[in-house]
């Protein structure tokens, strides 16, 4: 079983460097010191997100970051998983499932409503592994971003 534990401030040296492996990964351009700027509040306990890390304490595989919003919609609190990370060489030995299962249950044991996830359209193997956890596409809805 992965191991799941809230991220804090003295974790950020390893988080940063998932991150930007992710990043790398995905082709997001980012400084390190915006990078650091955006984790850090996160980490201190900020009520708008936090960070989970996947695995072993002095070398986590991955990481699982959530925001926190409001839905009227769906009857209360709820949370976008931002970024959801799992190292190359340890994919597919089912971590970073077991790891977002027992996010969600404790999300809902927190009072969270709806937990939501964006996926690549094209990225089919994450939309079969995100429907066996769950989630499913809201056909009537498309997101719309615009970056201020």
């Amino acid at each position: 079983m992965s191991a799941l534990r809230l991220a804090s401030t003295d974790d950020l040296d390893r988080l940063v460097s998932l991150v930007e492996r992710y990043h790398t990964h995905e082709g997001i351009a980012q400084d390190d010191e915006t990078r650091r700027a955006a984790l850090y509040p996160l980490l201190e306990g900020s009520p708008h997100g936090a960070i989970w890390l996947i695995g072993p304490r002095s070398a986590p595989v991955g990481y699982i970051a959530v925001t926190f919003g409001w839905s009227i919609e769906l009857g209360g609190l709820d949370a976008i998983v931002n970024e959801f990370f799992i190292r190359d060489k340890v994919r597919g030995r089912g971590m970073g499932s077991e790891a977002l299962a027992a996010l969600a249950r404790a999300l809902a044991d927190q009072g969270v409503r709806a937990l939501h996830l964006e996926v690549a359209t094209e990225n089919d193997a994450a939309k079969r592994l995100y429907g066996r956890l769950g989630f499913a596409s809201r056909d009537r809805y498309h997101l719309m971003t615009r970056v201020l």
